[in-house]
């Protein structure tokens, strides 16, 4: 990735000073995260880049041309090396309007033994801490950029020394650390890694208690094969459901719509950032505590007023069509009767609604309804796979629950092998189907 700053190890003896102020610790490697409500998990499969500094409106909007239509963006990190003066609120609304996804980069601390000696280093004794607290950060920044929960981010971490025990063994705690800190502010956690060193040290340890596992990986193998699958390193089963990137090209030049940028290439099939699309009611509505005027009434949406679109789900048809659109409130209100680019289907760039969460067992069978008697698909989910689950309902009984969940595909999986907040009942804010 190339993108990093040198500056001084004052940071990092900072942080020494508050050690002890993160939560205990949840259990490895599958650990739990909890969605608010108005929040949704966002998937983007195709080819993206990154630049060192954000582009400008105009650049992105010339670059609408390109087969790019995610892009990675430096929102922090002590290592981060570019100004970032386009990178605001109103940059994100706009430049996600125009159908672009985000891709959040934190670039933080690197491993002691990292190959850029004037990087800012974790240390040894304090990695635990260090990772937990930059999650923090991270998610600080991101929320400033009205970047909502259910966003991944992306943990940047550099090549480094790949023999060095000591060294790989402080960069799985620190991004240990991070993944579960980032999961209990409601995030997702992803890392961006070296074919070499951190990636194949993940996947070592993507089964181990000692460690909690990442939603996501982002390979640098510049080799100019995109693929996302058959990399020497990682097996194809890991990181296996929408939780892969690959940066297959590094540092050059490419001209799109007349403008030339300097970017890296990547192809994504993985969790990027969640945020708002605001848009007009046509007349006076109301919002409901679900996708149906059955539920109860939640607010009073007057005519012409803006409402901020999260997501879109389906629900009973109301006018012309069946979708309904989750509010960051987490209430919901009719397609119908607002001003979305489509009558009566979904509406790009909004996303179809779905929370993410690990499966904790090998080969869950993925079947055709809420229930054992319903027949199998052919391909079962391997472990730390991510479940992209659009509602619950009620199915039979498996362990402690009856709750399945209906994923994205339109397949079904029983709840006791999600890591939603609960395996006995259904988990807020997921939607009922």
């Amino acid at each position: 990735m190339l993108r990093v700053r040198f500056i001084t190890a004052l940071a990092a003896a900072v942080a020494v000073l508050f050690h002890g102020l993160l939560a205990p610790a949840s259990a490895e490697p599958t650990t739990p995260l909890t969605y608010p409500a108005g929040t949704t998990a966002t998937r983007f499969t195709g080819l993206a880049f990154d630049t060192c500094t954000a582009p400008t409106i105009a650049q992105m909007t010339a670059w609408k041309a390109s087969p790019y239509k995610a892009i990675g963006i430096y929102i922090g990190g002590v290592n981060r090396s570019c100004a970032q003066p386009q990178l605001t609120p109103s940059w994100v609304s706009s430049v996600t309007r125009m159908g672009y996804r985000l891709i959040p980069i934190y670039v933080g601390y690197q491993a002691p033994c990292t190959t850029r000696t004037t990087a800012v280093k974790m240390t040894v004794p304090s990695a635990t801490y260090q990772g937990g607290l930059l999650a923090r950060d991270a998610v600080k920044v991101a929320r400033a950029l009205n970047l909502l929960a259910g966003t991944a981010i992306y943990a940047d971490m550099e090549h480094y020394n790949p023999n060095d025990a000591t060294c790989k063994a402080t960069v799985l705690r620190f991004l240990s650390a991070w993944t579960k800190e980032i999961h209990r502010l409601g995030y997702l956690s992803g890392v961006y890694a070296h074919q070499s060193s951190g990636a194949p040290h993940l996947a070592a340890a993507y089964n181990s208690s000692s460690y909690a596992r990442p939603d996501a990986l982002w390979i640098a193998r510049w080799d100019g094969n995109s693929s996302l699958t058959g990399w020497p390193t990682v097996p194809n089963s890991f990181w296996a459901v929408g939780q892969r990137g690959k940066q297959y090209v590094g540092d050059h030049n490419e001209t799109h719509g007349g403008v030339t940028l300097n970017i890296d290439s990547d192809r994504f099939d993985a969790p990027v950032a969640s945020v708002w699309y605001t848009y007009t009611a046509r007349t006076t509505i109301h919002s409901y505590s679900g996708p149906s005027t059955a539920y109860p009434v939640r607010s009073t949406i007057a005519a012409n007023a803006g409402v901020r679109i999260v997501c879109q789900t389906f629900g009973p048809k109301i006018g012309t069509t069946t979708v309904w659109n989750k509010l960051i409130d987490g209430t919901y209100v009719t397609d119908y009767y607002i001003r979305t680019p489509s009558k009566p289907g979904y509406s790009a760039p909004i996303p179809g609604c779905s929370n993410a969460f690990q499966t904790t067992i090998n080969n869950l069978t993925r079947r055709h309804g809420p229930g054992t008697a319903y027949a199998a698909y052919p391909s079962p989910l391997p472990i730390g796979s991510l479940a992209w689950v659009t509602c619950q309902r009620a199915g039979s009984r498996v362990g402690t629950t009856a709750v399945w969940d209906r994923l994205s595909d339109g397949s079904w999986v029983t709840d006791y092998y999600v890591a939603t907040t609960s395996n006995t009942t259904y988990t807020a804010p997921i939607r009922r189907c």
